[in-house]
């Protein structure tokens, strides 16, 4: 026998109060005579004819002795009834989340299978809202909203908050996926020491043996394509009090700055609240506690004694970056970036001791 896989969903719904007054036509019987056979108020049956009073499970069982019909289907048709009353409150509603819903970004969202194809303005808002996990707007701003997300940044944050925070769930929704050990911040500390060592050799390998390494630690560390208005390099926060989030953008694409990004936001989950969303943004001024995840992760990457001795020669040549980077055991390029950016070397040198980083877009990571 052959079984179709489609379903029968027609676009309305009819009304039980229908079906009780034509039932009650048929057998011609009155309203006030249904009502007493029931042992309910004509007034009950005048309500739920018209609409206004649903059939719960006793007036159903009611109706079946009374009428023959069985009290689930009384109940079946007053789900039904009900169930589009409330989509067609709701599709009403979500006309009015229409402009909000557009200043999202949709398409790039369909690009990443984030989300299907909205078929309409109505179904975008939908589909967005179920992205996010929340039932409407005002749900979204009390979550995600400006106001209330409590991520630290300066003055000179530029990234669009809508922006910010569909990159943010994006990641989420991955790391909800992964399953992990539980938080024990020594075994995060031992799991970075092993990080470290892997930034020799940045290949997609290598990022996935750092991301099983941080899940064994209770950090799950994604990678998440950055959005348009976005200028983010990571983010770090609790998904819970035993479940951790890195996420990296790679935005500029180059492994000291996506393995720097790491052990910043690696600081922030050793070091401060776990209320918190820190969000790193690559061109914005450096707040305090940025710059105590900065100092960190670069004296965990070089310990200051090594890297003041380093310097003090003011010989920066490329065989000579190799071998300081040699001797510490961490790629090359993490020493030109810090000698990038603490001006001792300009930015058009020795960047050939970077690795440039690819998107894989099927398996949006770096």
């Amino acid at each position: 026998m052959v079984t179709s896989a489609h379903q029968y969903k027609p676009d309305y719904s009819i009304p039980p109060g229908w079906v009780l007054k034509e039932r009650l036509e048929v057998l011609d019987m009155s309203q006030a005579e249904f009502a007493r056979r029931c042992g309910r108020s004509a007034k009950l049956i005048s309500e739920i004819i018209a609409g206004n009073a649903p059939i719960d499970s006793e007036t159903a069982l009611q109706f079946e002795k009374v009428l023959g019909l069985n009290a689930s289907i009384w109940l079946g048709i007053e789900t039904e009834y009900r169930l589009r009353l409330a989509q067609e409150a709701e599709a009403e509603k979500a006309a009015s989340y229409a402009k909000w819903a557009k200043s999202f970004p949709i398409a790039e969202l369909v690009k990443r299978n984030a989300i299907a194809k909205p078929s309409s303005d109505a179904d975008a808002v939908s589909k967005l809202l179920a992205f996010f996990g929340v039932a409407s707007e005002d749900a979204w701003q009390r979550k995600y909203g400006a106001a209330n997300v409590a991520y630290r940044h300066s003055p000179s944050f530029t990234s669009d908050d809508k922006a910010l925070a569909t990159w943010l769930r994006i990641g989420e929704v991955q790391a909800e996926r992964e399953e992990c050990v539980a938080y024990h911040k020594a075994d995060f500390k031992q799991a970075l020491k092993q990080i470290r060592r892997l930034t020799q050799t940045p290949t997609a390998a290598t990022l996935h043996e750092a991301q099983r390494i941080c899940k064994d630690s209770g950090v799950v560390l994604v990678f998440v394509k950055p959005l348009p208005k976005t200028a983010l390099s990571g983010a770090s926060w609790w998904l819970s009090p035993r479940k951790a989030i890195i996420q990296l953008s790679a935005r500029d694409k180059m492994d000291d700055q996506l393995w720097f990004s790491l052990f910043h936001e690696a600081a922030h989950l050793l070091f401060h609240s776990k209320k918190s969303v820190f969000i790193h943004e690559t061109n914005s001024a450096i707040a305090d506690i940025e710059a105590e995840a900065n100092t960190w992760a670069a004296n965990f990457l070089v310990p200051r004694r090594h890297w003041e001795r380093f310097i003090a020669s003011s010989v920066f040549s490329e065989s000579v970056v190799r071998r300081f980077a040699k001797e510490q055991g961490i790629a090359p390029g993490l020493v030109v970036g810090r000698l990038q950016h603490e001006g001792l070397l300009p930015w058009s040198h020795l960047n050939g001791l970077k690795v440039k980083l690819e998107w894989k877009e099927s398996a949006n990571s770096a």
